[in-house]
């Protein structure tokens, strides 16, 4: 079964509960969750559906300049663990995206599959100048729950597989068959 999810906005979570609900139902071998081309959004959205497969534990850490840490937990309701699952990733998945694929991944929930995500792991705050302009500062980094940063330096699949120009004319998704080959497989 392919889950895939393009943003993380206000309606990600209702129609990502639709598809656990067809999970629980279908009982497939196992679960691809495409964020390939996912530009993020809501970091709750991100640590709720982490937390479809995570039951406790930091989904992601926010590491503060002074050395200060706000660490975001699973809810503790994972409907999806014991799934297996492949997460497929490449250079448009970003922030939010990179959460979900870095959670799952450090708690060997899913096995990554693509191309090294865009790496956008920063949080901003805009302060407003007295010209009437702003100014955006970076005021936290978000860091993976084995404490790798995300910010510049992106998640790598586990398994890299290119996606071309030319499978994308012919209408081949390399990718997509990997993380399929994976789920077939006896575990």
């Amino acid at each position: 079964m392919v889950i895939t999810i393009n943003n993380f906005n206000d309606d990600t979570l209702d129609l990502f509960n639709q598809a656990i609900e067809t999970a629980l139902i279908k009982k497939p071998k196992g679960l691809i969750l495409d964020l390939r081309n996912n530009p993020g959004g809501y970091l709750d959205t991100a640590i709720a559906i982490a937390s479809a497969w995570i039951k406790e534990g930091p989904v992601v850490v926010e590491q503060f300049s002074e050395g200060k840490r706000q660490e975001y937990f699973a809810t503790g309701y994972n409907p999806l663990g014991n799934f297996k699952t492949v997460v497929l990733i490449n250079g448009g998945s970003a922030s939010a995206s990179e959460i979900v694929a870095g959670a799952l991944r450090d708690y060997k929930k899913a096995i990554l599959v693509g191309e090294k995500s865009y790496g956008k792991g920063s949080v901003q705050s805009l302060r407003d100048l007295s010209d009437g302009s702003a100014l955006k500062i970076t005021v936290a980094k978000w860091l993976t729950p084995n404490g790798d940063f995300i910010d510049d330096k992106g998640i790598s699949p586990d398994v890299e597989v290119k996606l071309t120009k030319d499978d994308v004319n012919k209408n081949i998704d390399p990718q997509m068959n990997k993380a399929l080959e994976i789920i077939l497989k006896n575990k």
